[in-house]
Formats: structure tokens, sequence, C-alpha cells
């Protein structure tokens, strides 16, 4: 993924954010290029928009690229009785946004993609590193329909205003009776 947005001082470049992992065999003879020429990268450190060295291996996440943490959920579907239940237990390594504020109260808003999409929520708890939810959902839909689609997740804050602070999505492919546990990385809002 490149990023495209414009840069903040004229006349300085961005180096493409994406990069092929050439450590692993498939790509061990693949070169890599600026997203701004068709001159090999071969060396280890770029220059960043201020002009100093920095290695590629050692910059520090920050904005949309720090740990957003996890959820975790359960899926099961009942075939005798055609439903689907999910169980929502926690977010862990949670962080959100200072605006809003220390303790945010925090929910998880659930969607079935389907053509007429199927929403649902947790009920809200006070925002901490690690909230536990351990509510269930069930819904009748069949699973033919169900394996067609995904299931996003977004995680939202009810005070001080609602607000999606990251999101998260999986794909119903597996779904079968038997209980599957997921642990979903949560990423920043898409725009």
């Amino acid at each position: 993924v490149s990023d495209l947005r414009p840069s903040a001082l004229p006349g300085s470049f961005d180096v493409s954010r994406s990069m092929f992992d050439l450590r692993s065999p498939p790509h061990r003879f693949m070169k890599r290029y600026d997203s701004l020429s068709s001159v090999p990268s071969s060396t280890s450190s770029r220059k960043d928009s201020q002009g100093s060295n920095r290695s590629l291996d050692t910059i520090t996440l920050s904005g949309d690229e720090r740990d957003f943490g996890r959820l975790n959920v359960k899926l099961c579907y009942v075939s005798s009785v055609e439903q689907i239940w999910i169980t929502v237990l926690h977010c862990k390594d949670l962080s959100w946004p200072s605006s809003c504020g220390e303790n945010p109260r925090i929910y998880v808003k659930g969607i079935l993609k389907l053509p007429k999409p199927v929403q649902f929520k947790s009920s809200a708890k006070e925002g901490c590193n690690d909230i536990e939810f351990m509510e269930t959902f069930v819904f009748a839909i069949k699973l033919q329909s169900l394996q067609a689609v995904r299931l996003v997740f977004k995680i939202q804050t009810q005070t001080p205003r609602k607000k999606t602070i990251g999101e998260c999505s999986l794909a119903l492919r597996e779904l079968s009776s038997e209980e599957s546990s997921h642990w979903l990385d949560i990423s920043p809002p898409s725009k």
C-alpha cells in the first residue's frame, strides 16, 4: 500500500511504505523499487522528509501504523435451526485517540454484510486496556448465505460522542457447527 497523501513539505518525497520481505525465499531474487523512480533500492536506509538517515528496520510506528489491539470472538452455526451464534468475548490491548478522553464508554458494533445487512451491538463498557463483553448474538440465516459474506466489527465510543476508533473483519467461508475462536487485529477505521 502506498501513502498517496501529499507531503507536508513542498519538494520533499516520501518513499512508498510497501515493501517485499526480501528475507523470505519466494522473494529472494526480486528487486524493490522506490515508488518515485525506477532505480533499484538496495540500501537499507533512506532519508526521511527532514533529511536524516533512519534504518528501515528501526522506524517506530506512529499514527495509522500503531497497534490498535485485538478482538476475541467465537462463532458457531447450529444447522438444525439454521442459526449463527456470534459471541463477542473481549478486546485486548485496546487503544483509542486522546480526543476520546481517558475512559470513554466503548462498545462493539457487528455487521453481517448480507445484501440486507444485519447489525447488532454490545452493551457499552468503560474503556480500559482489556474490556470483557461476553455477549452472544443469535440470528436465523441460511448457511449458504453466510458463507459468501464477511462479518465486520467496529469498535466505537459512546462518549463523549459516537466515533469509530477501529475495525476488523472475518470471512465466514469456514463457518460450521464446530465452535471456532478468533483473535482479530483491530485496524484504524477506513475513511
